[in-house]
């Protein structure tokens, strides 16, 4: 039996990235992105296994990420986090699509693609850093988490409306995920609050999210959709479950730490081993344009609402919106299954998806930190220990 060595070296790059971003101090998503691309230009290729497990690790993101939105001040906050998000969606989605369709004399299919893919902001990503950094607990955090949800939405819909043509099997994608939605939302209880399941060592609540989230999964993959939204909106509903009680709260915990011990790590490698460094130096130069373009519209459409809405933290707040993975990821792959973009178009996409999960962030985290104290203090009131 011939050894497979590329678990191994997947294994050595996510513990080499956990060691790095402690000793630097900077996310463990960009390390893992960064070590990604470097091994993937390298020669390392990507299994069958690596591709499912890393689409899983995006959607378990996703779900968790829903779990951390604060009903209660969405609906306050409401004019707030849509503004910002829709026009983190639309100035991007317009620049990217005008250039690339008039400039860059890429055909109308493609700019579309061009402009859906640079247009989003990743749920993972931002949910990944506002973790780390602890301010999914603040109002900031809560702010960024409800605007990323109302960017991808448009993303969402403009994908739908643009380009997928409605099948029997998209209308049942849909209809399940409603149903699924809606039965988790009538009976979770009886798997949270049954003493009988509590603090066990086969932990049935995770089993439980994990069957959810594969049902969801496997009706997308059939209906030609994205388990993403139905994700984030479970998570959204479900949310209450995770935060009524310490031992709810638990349970989110240990979701957490099995998400982030092999699961989600393998996302962001994935991401990263997508990009090819000779087919972006062959087209640099519009490399470098898109993804300034992309981070210069994020910040007209972005900056300025963010001044006004958040002004504690209305830098960081665009930066973290300009970042991309999944959702830019899943743009490009479409298009280029589809023939809308060849490959050089798609690989100078995903580098500029890619580039806008890292250097942002870098930048956000190092400079823009909205908080720099020991301790975090949350809209409560309530110290949250970084």
């Amino acid at each position: 039996m011939k050894a497979d060595f590329i678990p191994l070296v997947v294994g050595l790059l996510v513990f080499i990235s956990s060691l790095i971003s402690l000793r630097v101090g900077l996310s463990v998503a960009i390390i893992e992105i960064l070590l990604g691309a470097i091994a993937g230009n390298l020669g390392l290729k990507t299994e069958d296994w690596m591709i499912y497990l890393a689409g899983f690790g995006g959607i378990i993101l996703t779900f968790l990420a829903g779990t951390e939105i604060d009903t209660r001040l969405m609906k306050e906050k409401f004019k707030e986090s849509f503004f910002i998000g829709i026009f983190s969606f639309l100035v991007p989605f317009i620049g990217v699509f005008l250039y690339t369709y008039h400039i860059a004399d890429w055909s109308l299919s493609a700019s579309l693609i061009a402009g859906t893919a640079l247009s989003t902001t990743s749920l993972a990503v931002v949910y990944s850093i506002l973790v780390e950094t602890g301010l999914t607990k603040t109002e900031i955090g809560k702010l960024i988490m409800a605007s990323t949800f109302v960017t991808d939405m448009g993303v969402a819909f403009a994908m739908s409306i643009l380009f997928i043509k409605p099948t029997l099997y998209t209308f049942a994608f849909i209809s399940i995920s409603i149903i699924v939605i809606i039965f988790a939302i009538k009976f979770s209880h009886y798997i949270f609050d049954n003493p009988e399941l509590k603090n066990k060592v086969v932990e049935p609540e995770i089993k439980y999210i994990f069957l959810l989230i594969l049902i969801f999964i496997y009706f997308a993959n059939m209906g030609d959709g994205h388990a993403v939204l139905p994700a984030f909106v479970l998570g959204l509903f479900m949310s209450r479950h995770f935060t009524e009680t310490s031992e709810t709260k638990v349970v989110r915990n240990r979701l957490r730490t099995v998400a982030y011990a092999v699961i989600t790590p393998i996302f962001f490698v994935v991401g990263g081993m997508k990009i090819s460094l000779p087919l972006i130096l062959s087209a640099f130069g519009l490399f470098v344009i898109l993804f300034l373009l992309k981070i210069a519209a994020k910040f007209i459409g972005v900056y300025f609402l963010a001044k006004r809405y958040i002004p504690g933290g209305s830098m960081y707040t665009t930066l973290l919106m300009s970042t991309g993975l999944t959702f830019g990821t899943i743009a490009s792959v479409f298009g280029l299954n589809a023939g809308f973009i060849n490959q050089v178009q798609y690989s100078v996409l995903v580098g500029v998806v890619v580039a806008s999960a890292v250097i942002p962030t870098f930048i956000a985290q190092k400079w823009f930190m909205p908080v720099h104290s020991e301790d975090i203090v949350d809209i409560n009131g309530d110290d949250i220990d970084r």
